[in-house]
């Protein structure tokens, strides 16, 4: 039987457990959930014991069955897992998967952990009976328009909600990462009573939280926030961040900015300039303000430093460069959003 993830807490609280479950797709945090409500479900109906089987390509598939069998004197049930990272079980471990599902019991809960399958896998002889055997979940994949609501589904279970603005602000800020939504979510439980969220509370509990967070700086940066600006690099630099990894998040911006005004330079309109660079949520907003303040020459010759930048800091100094490679990222930093008037302080 098919089942999709959302449906499965009804599934569990209201039908008997079935011998087999199988959590296939691509979303470690729903794919992990999943699992944890079926362990918790089986354990609370007295699977007692646990025993977990890790399959690569030179495991033993003899070795299932003995393992379906085997239980301690102390535990009457147990649940079985079987993760296959892969989805390819091969011809032998298809095979035993089919005569698993065949002889499934209910002592024994076998769950079985997959990623997304494509058509073929989930038609193959193995797959269709496990799915005959008991209850296939199909963890489905959270597209990026889909992730607002989706963080506010998540937010009305602690009792909070949040405005438009907000939930695209941390749907931004993730770029589609779950577990860092989840982490986000639960963050603002913390530090925040029920009710409605603003994008005010939004953006002082993700970005003052973890203040020398770099994942700040492209804000900072479309905003013209020269103080924040600093303040956040000064912060990741003395707190150890790898100067690459820093170097990055201000490039990537650059190269968004230059695809965007190169694009609209062409005749595109921005809304489809800004699709085409995969710039979503509140960047658009801030992207649009900036756009004419800037051209393509300035944001060439500003990528071009982050490429000496780069080889300053493997050891390479380039002609007039500064001989601290922070403090010429600084520069670069500060020169995006340079025809600014600066935030005051």
């Amino acid at each position: 039987m098919q089942l999709r993830a959302d449906a499965l807490p009804a599934h569990l609280a209201r039908c008997k457990l079935v011998p087999v479950y199988v959590v296939s797709g691509d979303e470690p945090l729903l794919a992990i959930e999943a699992q944890d409500s079926i362990r918790a479900a089986a354990r609370a109906a007295g699977y007692s014991e646990r025993d977990v089987l890790t399959v690569d390509a030179r495991w033993d598939w003899s070795q299932l069955s003995g393992a379906s069998q085997g239980m301690s004197l102390f535990a009457e049930r147990k649940i079985l897992e079987i993760r296959l990272p892969s989805g390819k079980p091969g011809k032998d471990g298809g095979e035993a998967l089919k005569a698993h599902a065949a002889h499934a019991s209910e002592d024994v809960l076998t769950l079985i952990a997959l990623p997304k399958l494509d058509r073929a896998v989930r038609d193959s002889g193995w797959a269709t009976a496990l799915d005959g055997a008991g209850v296939w979940v199909d963890v489905p994949k959270i597209e990026r328009a889909e992730l607002p609501a989706w963080i506010g589904q998540r937010l009305k279970r602690q009792n909070q909600s949040a405005t438009r603005e907000a939930l695209e602000f941390i749907a931004d800020r993730v770029e589609g990462n779950l577990l860092a939504a989840h982490q986000e979510i639960g963050k603002l439980g913390l530090l925040h009573p029920p009710g409605e969220l603003t994008l005010e509370h939004v953006t002082d509990s993700v970005l003052d939280v973890a203040r020398f967070d770099v994942w700040a700086l492209p804000q900072a940066m479309l905003t013209g926030d020269h103080a924040r600006l600093l303040r956040t690099l000064d912060g990741l630099r003395a707190e150890g961040e790898a100067l690459p990894l820093v170097l990055w998040a201000v490039t990537e911006e650059i190269r968004a900015l230059l695809r965007v005004k190169s694009a609209m330079d062409n005749g595109r309109a921005f809304a489809q300039a800004v699709r085409d660079a995969r710039v979503w949520g509140p960047r658009q907003d801030l992207m649009q303000r900036m756009i004419q303040r800037v051209d393509t020459e300035h944001l060439g010759r500003l990528l071009a430093r982050c490429a000496d930048v780069d080889r300053l800091f493997k050891g390479l100094r380039p002609r007039g460069a500064d001989s601290d490679p922070w403090l010429e990222l600084e520069e670069i930093a500060v020169a995006v959003s340079g025809r600014w008037q600066p935030v005051p302080d």
